[in-house]
């Protein structure tokens, strides 16, 4: 399953690719904000669960066809979230009298059309994404280390897939691992110290940072495969041991320039003026 964040206007909107389904499921609080204008997530709950319960007395099928997933909540902890996949989110907009029904209506269209495009054709979605990178401010140098880094940790967790490691938390779990083995934090507490909640850890690091994950991630798949590692509890050995490399190569580093490899400095808006 993967797990997108993507914008409609000002508003959020939480979404996930079932590959099995092939078909994206999207966050219906989220919806419903940006439907109602609304910037409170909690009132915007609250609207959604008073409409449930009137469209659960009608007897209508779209609360029956939503159910719920885990999804990063504002808190930044994974919390059950109800969504419902693209036929179902329309007919729920026709259930909110709102002047944004078209234009979501048109937007989801296009969002959801995208990773179908994309299956069949994957340079789409590298083009997109080096383009929202570039929209944000990223230079050529860090866009190139991002992707290349997408493509080391995309390895990883195909090995992790082939040896029997479950998406999700297994996944989680070991890349915490190798995280906190080269950082000396963990992923929560990297992302606490640059101040972000919601947003993709990586997308936040520094030109550095990236290459000294990539190493990390790098090492812990070929150590993986040279012991066949199989499960979780056999590819935790490789985690630990990838994650000492790239700790072993950046301690090295800060030797040398007397500067910390582990930054706290982020893309966010009121940093824009920052270099990473």
């Amino acid at each position: 399953m993967k797990n997108e964040l993507t914008i409609f206007e000002k508003y959020k909107i939480r979404r996930h690719f079932d590959e099995k389904l092939q078909k994206w499921f999207f966050s219906v609080v989220d919806v419903v904000a940006a439907l109602t204008e609304q910037q409170d997530f909690q009132k915007a709950r609250k609207y959604w669960n008073k409409l449930k319960e009137r469209l659960a007395k009608e007897g209508s099928q779209m609360v029956t066809n939503c159910h719920q997933l885990k999804m990063v909540a504002e808190d930044g902890k994974l919390r059950a979230t109800d969504v419902a996949d693209l036929e179902t989110v329309f007919r729920l907009i026709q259930s909110i009298p709102s002047p944004k029904a078209e234009p979501i209506k048109m937007w989801l269209a296009k969002v959801g059309n995208e990773r179908m495009q994309e299956i069949a054709d994957p340079e789409q979605s590298l083009n997109r994404a080096r383009k929202n990178w570039q929209k944000h401010g990223r230079s050529e140098k860090w866009i190139q280390q991002r992707m290349m880094g997408q493509e080391t940790r995309n390895k990883l967790t195909d090995y992790w897939k082939e040896s029997g490691v479950k998406q999700g938390d297994e996944f989680a779990i070991l890349t915490n691992i190798i995280h906190q083995e080269w950082t000396g934090l963990t992923v929560g507490d990297h992302k606490n110290l640059k101040s972000l909640k919601t947003q993709n850890l990586r997308d936040h690091m520094s030109e550095a940072e990236l290459i000294f994950t990539a190493l990390a991630e790098l090492s812990t798949r070929q150590i993986a495969e040279n012991i066949e590692a199989k499960g979780l509890e056999e590819n935790k050995v490789p985690a630990k041991k990838g994650g000492q490399i790239a700790k072993d190569a950046r301690k090295a580093l800060e030797e040398k320039t007397g500067k910390s490899v582990i930054s706290g400095e982020n893309f966010l808006a009121k940093n824009k003026n920052k270099k990473l």
